[in-house]
């Protein structure tokens, strides 16, 4: 694997991506709607996810696909935007690249393919903590592009014997966005109460796309990721009796412990989290006071 496609390339895991995977020492075709700026990669192009024509174009002499692209949240378009956008471009990437004997292509699911963070009914999660298999519950249509999404990795690997790795993103930013963040869960904690206060450091998501690409397991598996604490500054027991005393907890969770089993990432990939918000003693409080 030398060159690796990644479509989404100006968003703001796309960039750190395209940053990492050049690091890393592979070459890399950006796809982007636009960049607003300068882009690493080696190849930039312009166009759209969802034109064949465009993706094959873009998949020259590519060994691999990062498949970001997508409207990452219900609220930037109509429920038929985010659905149609997403489905399609995930669809054609796979496709394209399938059709051409490119045997790895990773992409970007969410925590919110389970449904229940973002439903709009009063649900709460079978059990913490959330696993692959957790019960879905899903009333929006980002959730549910999440959800087709795994779907069409499935099919890509049966289909064209593409081996695809969806890792279920939580909330991914930059330590210092993180603070922010955990500013804001810390006044109201019910507003992440349905993730389980889930995040991960945007660096350890770029060390967890690099780990799918590398990995050997074929076929098509769907991989949740989190940091190993919760994003709030309060134990992890504390908050659940608060905010989610009728849910089952499967294991202890002692301390600030997360709420996302990440077994399947350690054993899969080899991946465990290396950040976390709370190192070096700064707290959300101590940040905020």
């Amino acid at each position: 694997m030398r060159r690796v496609l990644v479509t989404g390339a100006d968003g703001s895991i796309g960039r750190a991506a395209v940053d990492g995977l050049r690091a890393a020492g592979y070459d890399v075709t950006g796809l982007s709607l636009r960049y607003d700026q300068a882009s690493t990669a080696d190849r930039p192009l312009v166009g759209d996810a969802r034109s064949s024509a465009d993706v094959v174009a873009a998949l020259d002499e590519v060994d691999a696909v990062l498949h970001l692209a997508a409207i990452p949240h219900p609220s930037l378009g109509t429920p038929e935007e985010v659905f149609e956008n997403n489905v399609a471009a995930t669809f054609n990437v796979l496709a394209q690249a399938g059709q051409r004997g490119i045997r790895r292509a990773v992409i970007a699911s969410s925590i919110n393919a389970f449904g229940v963070p973002m439903n709009v009914n009063p649900v709460v999660p079978a059990y913490y903590p959330l696993d692959e298999d957790v019960h879905a519950d899903i009333s929006d249509a980002y959730s549910l592009s999440k959800s087709v999404d795994e779907q069409s990795a499935r099919m890509a690997w049966r289909r064209w014997g593409t081996n695809v790795i969806a890792l279920r993103f939580p909330l991914v930013k930059t330590r210092e966005q993180l603070f922010k963040f955990a500013a804001n869960a810390e006044r109201d904690p019910s507003t992440m109460a349905r993730e389980g206060w889930a995040y991960l450091d945007l660096r350890d998501g770029v060390r967890a796309i690099i780990a799918a690409l590398e990995s050997p397991a074929t076929g098509a598996h769907v991989v949740g990721l989190a940091a190993d604490d919760i994003l709030i500054d309060r134990p992890t027991n504390e908050l659940l009796r608060e905010y989610a005393p009728t849910v089952p907890v499967r294991r202890p969770v002692p301390g600030r412990t997360a709420l996302v089993d990440t077994s399947r990432a350690r054993d899969l990939l080899g991946f465990t989290p290396h950040y976390s918000i709370h190192e070096d003693g700064q707290t959300v409080s101590a940040m905020t006071s």
